[in-house]
């Protein structure tokens, strides 16, 4: 395999739960999405080698195009390359997207991911699974990590479902076959880079919306914690120098950075200078929960989980970005 020449090759295996302190080399599933594009440039910052594949074409460095849905695919890259880290990103986003394309979601998010922990089995790679935090479901306390180890938990849709089926996955190969993966839960994360959709985050929704004059709809008595991309990639870069084989951890912002979805709105609205004529106020939405509390003790004590940029901040960073993007002034 051709190395990059400008970053230093992987050594020696790490042992669990130790520093590393030489260069690996890292596979990013899912490396050209929103998360992918924010952890990348934080892994090469580390000075780590680091490999990218997703669906669509790239000239980016060490590029390489598939669908982790297609198992040929997936295992012509580890036929071709070895990796020490795989973080699994690759995944359908969303509980509507995931209801309107179920069958995507589906094959990519369970099948595609039984697929790369087939190849974990066989090369050994240590793996960091993204998951999320919608898996908590219905549960209306704070979501510490051993909550579903304690109460019967109800998911409440596809997408997260899905992502608990892949946990599930991950945990059943380590007992079967002793495979070495961190499982990771975030929460609402937002900031440069991720593209507006109907189907993302209210964040992105919101502020193409109002660019745009466009109404929008803003659910009453939600609560969310909002995580700045750039802090909690950060984060989960660190998981590769204190990589604890079966740990699982929720990383978010801080938990007293808690607010109010209208607050999310307003703040958008406050930034841009205009009102709020446009909005449509609803009561709760559907199928999801109205609070999340959450707790990233572990992520603080095991990853130097330390978020920088609270939504007062994030927030114009993120505007600033999508009006460069969709081309505003």
């Amino acid at each position: 395999m051709t190395q990059n020449p400008e970053t230093p090759t992987q050594d020696s295996q790490q042992t669990q739960g130790t520093q590393r302190t030489q260069a690996t080399r890292v596979l990013v599933t899912g490396g050209l999405g929103f998360i992918g594009s924010n952890l990348v440039p934080a892994l090469r910052e580390r000075r780590h080698e680091v490999w990218v594949c997703d669906l669509g074409h790239s000239e980016g460095p060490n590029y390489i195009r598939c669908d982790v849905s297609k198992y040929r695919q997936l295992e012509k890259i580890f036929e071709q390359h070895d990796f020490d880290y795989v973080y699994h990103l690759a995944a359908e986003y969303g509980r509507w997207n995931g209801e309107d394309y179920y069958e995507n979601l589906w094959l990519t998010n369970v099948v595609g991911t039984k697929n790369l922990i087939r190849l974990q089995e066989k090369k050994r790679f240590r793996m960091i699974f993204f998951s999320s935090a919608e898996v908590y479901g219905d549960y209306g306390g704070v979501m510490s990590e051993d909550v579903m180890d304690k109460v019967p938990i109800k998911q409440m849709n596809d997408y997260a479902t899905a992502k608990w089926a892949g946990e599930l996955q991950v945990l059943n190969s380590a007992v079967m076959f002793s495979t070495e993966t961190v499982r990771v839960r975030p929460v609402n994360a937002y900031g440069p880079h991720e593209y507006y959709s109907p189907y993302r985050g209210v964040i992105p929704a919101f502020i193409y919306k109002a660019l745009r004059d466009e109404p929008y709809t803003v659910y009453l008595g939600h609560k969310r914690i909002f995580d700045y991309a750039e802090d909690t990639c950060r984060t989960f870069a660190n998981i590769v120098d204190n990589f604890k084989p079966g740990e699982v951890y929720n990383v978010g912002s801080k938990e007293e950075w808690e607010h109010e979805i209208k607050y999310v709105s307003d703040l958008i609205l406050k930034c841009l200078g205009k009102g709020d004529s446009r909005v449509i106020y609803k009561e709760a939405e559907p199928f999801t929960t109205r609070v999340k509390h959450m707790d990233f003790s572990k992520a603080r004590r095991d990853l130097d989980h330390d978020p920088k940029v609270p939504l007062e901040e994030g927030i114009p960073r993120t505007i600033e970005w999508m009006k460069k993007v969709y081309g505003f002034k």
